[in-house]
């Protein structure tokens, strides 16, 4: 055996990595985010974390002390700007500031947002404050949705759901679905801006289809955490 020498190229500080916590369940936020980031020169690291196969507020909340040892599997060769959580219903069972918490106890992260925290600095920029929301979620899920969205200044007061529990139909909710029911929500004269909850919902080409019918903003949980994460590692 030779041994042969080598030469090391510095890190690049003009793009800091991000980091991702993906819900082992989730089939979409992934690819949704290759087609958000196309255009990034910043990597982007994913881990997964446990979850269940079924939507519950028990089940989500368990993810809070899965959180640690999902951050820690991100690389740590360079610290994060920001890291994602991926899941909008768990962050307002956990709570946002406690997600935070949990990633930092592992992974030198700046900043830690989620769906959540995103949708709501994004609905703060656009200037709206009332939404429609629009669920796959069943109804012990939505109650703490709305109520963490109504504490950020975000109002729901027109809200429909699909009403579904696992994961892998939520995923195969057709754009169809979504489209039609998005315009039925949105068509509300109260209504300012529309939102499309949960990071398993095939969103990316729903959400200018809908935009053009009602002329109002439409927002969903990987457009908004796609939107804040390029947003905070830039700053």
């Amino acid at each position: 055996m030779t041994r042969l020498p080598y030469t090391v190229d510095a890190d690049d500080s003009a793009t800091p990595p991000m980091g991702l916590i993906v819900l082992q369940t989730d089939e979409t936020l992934e690819p949704e985010f290759n087609a958000y980031f196309s255009d990034r020169s910043c990597p982007i690291y994913v881990s997964r974390i446990p979850s269940g196969k079924e939507v519950t507020t028990d089940t989500l909340a368990e993810m809070k002390t899965a959180l640690p040892a999902a951050a820690d599997l991100l690389p740590k060769t360079r610290p994060y700007r920001v890291v994602g959580y991926g899941c909008t219903s768990a962050s307002s069972v956990i709570g946002s500031d406690q997600v935070e918490q949990m990633v930092q106890k592992t992974c030198e992260a700046a900043i830690v947002t989620n769906p959540l925290r995103a949708a709501s600095a994004c609905a703060h920029e656009l200037g709206v404050a009332k939404f429609a929301l629009l669920s796959p979620y069943i109804e012990e899920v939505n109650d703490p949705l709305r109520n963490a969205f109504a504490q950020n200044g975000i109002s729901m007061d027109v809200f429909g759901t699909f009403g579904e529990a696992e994961e892998a139909k939520v995923a195969r909710i057709s754009q169809e679905s979504l489209i039609d029911a998005a315009v039925i929500l949105g068509r509300d004269d109260s209504v300012e801006a529309v939102f499309l909850s949960c990071t398993n919902l095939r969103t990316f080409d729903v959400i200018p289809i809908v935009q053009e019918r009602l002329k109002k903003p439409v927002l969903s949980s990987n457009q908004s955490l796609a939107w804040h994460m390029r947003k905070l590692n830039s700053a």
